[in-house]
């Protein structure tokens, strides 16, 4: 169940209950959408998604995916096709019901995989943010998930994570367990970045501790714009909370700058 006090609503799609959060001015149009890394949840992103919103001075919508936070609880093991799901099904229903106009996807790892398939797919959005986007399995992600795991079994990481999710050990071995599968080795979304035609800024950190610079080198080797790219020396995995102005200010120059072109590109 939502916590009402909390500020959060629930909306249904697809007969699954997500809770969401509007965060921005109330009287701004909403046309931003935030999706989480694997692990995440509305609470996880803290106040960045505000700090966007008010600088931008737009609305936008933070939601929990199935199995995140309080939304509806996940059923079975994940797919190796769990972000396609993502993208493709639940996104599209969700936009609809919340976002007024064509959004600017800003997603983190799992939810800048599924900003590049939705608009690789042709879902109308104005532009894209990724922020430690995974493209392919690097075996660097792999061994920092398995860290992971051990920080997991340990405990300290699990009650962390219990204080944002209501269900943490399904979704923890999901995630963990879809990652280091046999069948997730050959992932890839590759095949999505020719067809992205709209705006896209590409975030990374030198010391992210599941992904290199390859990753960005084959987003921008895929495309066929070009993307910018905000290359950090630290920051981790999660630089929107370790280098919080830094990525802050270059999101809100790359939204502002793609809304004030009139044919949709960069000056």
């Amino acid at each position: 169940m939502v916590d009402p006090s909390s500020g959060r609503q629930a909306v249904v799609t697809g007969g699954v209950g997500l809770e969401y959060q509007m965060v921005g001015p109330g009287d701004a149009p909403c046309d931003l959408v935030f999706l989480h890394e694997g692990l995440g949840s509305i609470s996880l992103w803290r106040d960045f998604p505000a700090r966007v919103a008010d600088r931008l001075a737009r609305r936008g919508v933070v939601y929990s995916r199935r199995g995140h936070g309080h939304s509806s609880p996940s059923v079975g093991p994940r797919p190796a096709r769990y972000l396609h799901r993502e993208a493709l099904e639940v996104l599209p229903r969700v936009i609809e019901a919340l976002v007024d106009e064509s959004p600017v996807l800003i997603g983190h790892s799992d939810g800048a995989s599924m900003a590049i398939i939705a608009a690789g797919a042709g879902i109308d959005v104005a532009a894209i943010v990724l922020i430690a986007p995974h493209v392919f399995v690097e075996p660097e992600a792999v061994a920092g998930i398995d860290a992971v795991v051990g920080r997991y079994r340990q405990g300290d990481l699990s009650d962390r994570l219990a204080r944002h999710h209501r269900d943490v050990d399904s979704l923890f071995w999901a995630w963990a367990n879809i990652w280091r599968s046999p069948e997730f080795a050959d992932w890839s979304i590759e095949e999505y970045l020719p067809s992205i035609n709209c705006p896209t800024l590409i975030i990374q950190a030198e010391d992210d501790e599941y992904a290199t610079v390859a990753q960005l080198d084959r987003i921008e080797a895929g495309m066929t714009i070009e993307p910018e790219r905000l290359w950090l020396s630290a920051g981790g995995h999660s630089p929107h909370l370790t280098a919080t102005d830094a990525v802050t200010d270059a999101i809100v120059d790359f939204v502002e700058r793609s809304s004030a072109s009139d044919d949709g590109s960069l000056p």
